[in-house]
C-alpha cells in the first residue's frame, strides 16, 4: 500500500501525534497504560444497534408529539436522523483507518488542532457526567411505578444503581461488553415487540378493534402550531421538536469510543456504521410514525405525560398511552419493567463512556497522566473513579424540587452532544483533505463515507444551525411562566457553546498549538501496530475456525454459538 513508505509527520512540540500512552510494564509484565481489546465483532455490533435506544425514543417522543403534533415529529426526526447517519459514516471512515484508544478526540486532535480535541474531550465527557446521573435518577422514578415515593426514598434505588453499573464497568471490558450485549438484545426486542404491536393496534387489532389509520392526522390535526398560528405556528412546531429529536439520537456516536478496545475494528466497525441506517429507519422514524397513528397530541394523558417527561415514569411515555388508549390492562406494568432495563442499560453504557473518555484525554496528556493508569484487566479504574464521582449528582433528585432543575441538565446534554457532532464532522473533513493530499486513495480505507466531504458539510451546516436556534422560545414573551426571557433555559440551553470555544481558544493560547495542514496532519502514526495486531488477531481466528471445524455440527451451530 502507498502508506507503507510515509514518512511520519511530526509536530513542532517534537512528537509524533501518536497517543500518548506511554507503556508502565510492572514486574508481572501488565502493562498499565493500555485497554484491552476484548470487545468482540457481536458486541460492537449490539452496543451500535442499542446505544441510542433509550429513554429519548420511549419517553422524550412523547413531549414532542403533544408540543407539535405527528407530522411534525416524523419530519424532525427523519432530518436530524438523516444527519446522524451523515456523522455516523464521518466517524466510521476514521475509526476503521486509524482506531485509536482516545476515539474521535484523537482524530480532532491529530487532523484539525489539539486544542479542538482538547474542547472535544472534555465538551464529550461533560456530557456523560451529567447523563450519567440523569439516568439513574430515571431509574429510581420508574420503580416508582410499584414502590410510592413515600414509602420508600428514590435515593436507595439510586444508591443500589449505581454500585451495580460501578461493578459492571470495574470488572472489565469483556464483562462490560457480553452484559451490554445481552441488555441491548433485550432492549431491541421489547423495542420490535412494541413496533409491532403499535402497527397491529393501527390497524384494529386490540381490544377495541377500532383502526385508527390517520384519524388523528385530520382530527385534531398533523401539526400543534406552536407560539403562533397557521404555517409560521406550524414550522415553529416543527423546529421545536429538533432538541427532542437531537436528544433521542444522543449516544448513536457511542462505537467510535470504543474502537480502542474492539477486535478486529476494521471489520466491525464499518458493519456497526452501516447497520445505523437500518437502525435509524426501523426505530426512530417507524416508530414515530405509528406512535403519531395511535395518540392523538391532545390526548389528557399525552399532555400529562409531556408535563412529566422529566420525572422518565413509565406513565410518561407515549407507547403506554397508546396501549393504555387501546383497552389493553396488562401490558403497561411489563413495558415499565422494560423500560427500567433500558434505563440500566443507558447508565451503564454512560459511565463506559465517561470513563474512557477521560482516559483518552489522559494519554493524550489533556489531563493528569494518573489517569491514563490501567488494572491488570485493562480497566482505567482511576477515570472511572473521577467518573463515577459526578453520579452523585443524581442524589439531588431526591427531593421533588430537584427535578425541575436537574431537567435543565437535559437541555445542556443536548448541546454538548451538537458540539461533538460538529467536531466530528470537522474531523472529517480534514482528514478527508489530509487523506487526498497525501495519497491515501478510496480503495486503502476500509470503510468509506458514501457522500463523502460534500455529506460532512451539509451535516455540519444542518448542526451548526440546530445549536444556534434550538432554544428559540426563550425569547418569547411568556407572561405566564417566565415574562419576556427565560433566562434559566437560555443559559442551560447555550452554555456549552461558549465552553466549547473558550477551550479551544484557552488551550491554543496556553499551549502555542499550530492547526494541522493536508500535509502535516498525522495519518500514519500508530497505525503499524494496529495493523499488525490486525494480522495476528485474523490468523488466531483462523486457527480457531480450524479447530470448531472438527467438533460436533450440533455443538459447533448451536450450543457453542451461545458461549
Amino acid at each position: 500500500m502507498a502508506y507503507d513508505d510515509q514518512k511520519v509527520a511530526v509536530r513542532e512540540d517534537g512528537s509524533s501525534g501518536e497517543d500518548r500512552v506511554d507503556s508502565a510494564v510492572d514486574a508481572h509484565g501488565v502493562d498499565h497504560r493500555s485497554l484491552h481489546r476484548d470487545l468482540k465483532a457481536r458486541h460492537i455490533t449490539m452496543i451500535a444497534i442499542g446505544g441510542a435506544i433509550g429513554t429519548g425514543l420511549i419517553i422524550g417522543t412523547g413531549a414532542a408529539l403533544a408540543q407539535a403534533g405527528p407530522a411534525a415529529i416524523l419530519i424532525s426526526y427523519s432530518m436530524v436522523g438523516a444527519v446522524v447517519y451523515l456523522v455516523m459514516c464521518a466517524l466510521g471512515e476514521m475509526a476503521a483507518w486509524l482506531p485509536l484508544p482516545s476515539g474521535f478526540t484523537g482524530f480532532a486532535g491529530r487532523f484539525v488542532d489539539p486544542a479542538l480535541g482538547f474542547s472535544l474531550g472534555y465538551t464529550y465527557w461533560f456530557k456523560y457526567i451529567i447523563t450519567t446521573p440523569n439516568q439513574l435518577t430515571a431509574a429510581a422514578l420508574v420503580l416508582q411505578y410499584w414502590v410510592p415515593r413515600d414509602r420508600v426514598n428514590p435515593g436507595a434505588f439510586i444508591a443500589v444503581f449505581l454500585v451495580v453499573i460501578v461493578l459492571i464497568n470495574y470488572f472489565g471490558v469483556r464483562f462490560f461488553g457480553e452484559l451490554e450485549f445481552w441488555l441491548s438484545s433485550v432492549k431491541i426486542i421489547v423495542v420490535i415487540a412494541v413496533i409491532i404491536l403499535s402497527l397491529v393496534l393501527a390497524l384494529g387489532g386490540g381490544p377495541t378493534h377500532d383502526r385508527t389509520g390517520f384519524r388523528y392526522w385530520k382530527n385534531p390535526g398533523a401539526f400543534h402550531p406552536y407560539i403562533k398560528t397557521g404555517d409560521t405556528g406550524r414550522f415553529l412546531a416543527l423546529w421545536s421538536t429538533m432538541v427532542t429529536a437531537t436528544f433521542a439520537y444522543l449516544g448513536t456516536e457511542l462505537v467510535g469510543v470504543t474502537v480502542g478496545e474492539a477486535q478486529n475494528p476494521r471489520k466491525t466497525i464499518p458493519r456497526a456504521i452501516r447497520l445505523t441506517f437500518y437502525r435509524i429507519l426501523f426505530f426512530y422514524i417507524l416508530s414515530v410514525f405509528l406512535l403519531g397513528m395511535l395518540v392523538p397530541y391532545d390526548s389528557p394523558d399525552l399532555i400529562f405525560a409531556n408535563k412529566n417527561s422529566g420525572t422518565a415514569s413509565a406513565s410518561a411515555s407515549p407507547f403506554v398511552v397508546a396501549i393504555k388508549l387501546s383497552g389493553i390492562n396488562a401490558l403497561p406494568g411489563i413495558l415499565n419493567g422494560c423500560i427500567l432495563l433500558f434505563v440500566l442499560s443507558a447508565s451503564n453504557s454512560d459511565l463506559y463512556i465517561a470513563s474512557r473518555t477521560l482516559y483518552g484525554l489522559a494519554s493524550e496528556g489533556k489531563a493528569p497522566r494518573v489517569l491514563a493508569w490501567t488494572d491488570s484487566r485493562g480497566v482505567p479504574v482511576v477515570s472511572l473513579a473521577v467518573s463515577t464521582c459526578f453520579c452523585f449528582l443524581a442524589f439531588m433528585n431526591v427531593s421533588d424540587d430537584s427535578r425541575t432543575v436537574f431537567g435543565y441538565f437535559v437541555n445542556l446534554v443536548t448541546i454538548f452532544g451538537l458540539l461533538t457532532w460538529i467536531s466530528i464532522l470537522v474531523s472529517h473533513i480534514y482528514f478527508v483533505k489530509a487523506r487526498r493530499a497525501q495519497g491515501v486513495e478510496d480503495h486503502q480505507l476500509a470503510f468509506v463515507a458514501p457522500l463523502g466531504i460534500y455529506g460532512s458539510y451539509g451535516a455540519l451546516f444542518f448542526c451548526i444551525l440546530i445549536a444556534i436556534f434550538k432554544n428559540f422560545s426563550v425569547f418569547v414573551h411568556m407572561p405566564a411562566t417566565y415574562g419576556d426571557f427565560d433566562y434559566k433555559n437560555f443559559i442551560t440551553g447555550y452554555l456549552g457553546i461558549p465552553l466549547y470555544l473558550i477551550m479551544i481558544f484557552g488551550y491554543k493560547w496556553w499551549h502555542k498549538t499550530t492547526g494541522a495542514t493536508p500535509l502535516t496532519a498525522d495519518l500514519f502514526s500508530g497505525k503499524q501496530a494496529i495493523d499488525d495486531q490486525e494480522v495476528e488477531f485474523l490468523a488466531e481466528q483462523a486457527q480457531k475456525r480450524a479447530m470448531r471445524a472438527k467438533e460436533p455440527w450440533v455443538y459447533r451451530n448451536l450450543i457453542g454459538w451461545l458461549f
